[in-house]
């Protein structure tokens, strides 16, 4: 029984993609790396970070961010480099600054201009029904249907 639990925890774990022979010897710059590299997408597979996948192309990521590693550079550095290389889709959290804060913030505004227009709506609609009910119907017609509406 211990067994089966354990092969199944095992199963469950998350399954990196990262190479024995992409592993640096030194554990911590391999712990940096791999810090790094859960935020930097891979950009043939959708929403899976360099660690996850197995294209080539995240496999040239993983060893270019240790190369830079390697070369000296500060996390921020080394992201900064990929960045300019490949573009702000590389980072699975994109930035929320200049152009992006535009996109970030495009969505809460339309939901707010969109219950404006609805609730405008509703109102003009509200008071197009009372002015047509009150048109409609002749003063007459009109105590009669208060009476009705209160008995």
């Amino acid at each position: 029984m211990k067994r089966l639990l354990l092969i199944l925890l095992l199963i469950a774990s998350p399954v990196l993609a990262v190479q024995p022979d992409e592993v640096l010897d030194d554990p911590a710059l391999e712990a940096r790396a791999r810090d790094i590299s859960t935020g930097l997408r891979c950009l043939v597979c959708r929403n899976e970070s360099i660690d996850e996948s197995n294209a080539e192309l995240a496999r040239d990521l993983r060893i270019l961010l240790r190369e830079r590693l390697v070369a000296g550079d500060t996390d921020q550095e080394a992201v900064e480099f990929i960045v300019d290389r490949y573009g702000e889709y590389v980072l699975l959290k994109p930035t929320t600054t200049g152009a992006n804060l535009m996109l970030w913030l495009a969505g809460p505004i339309m939901l707010l201009i969109a219950a404006g227009m609805g609730w405008s709506f509703l109102r003009k609609r509200s008071r197009h029904q009372q002015a047509a009910l009150s048109d409609a119907l002749t003063d007459e017609e009109q105590e009669r249907l208060r009476q009705i509406l209160e008995d």
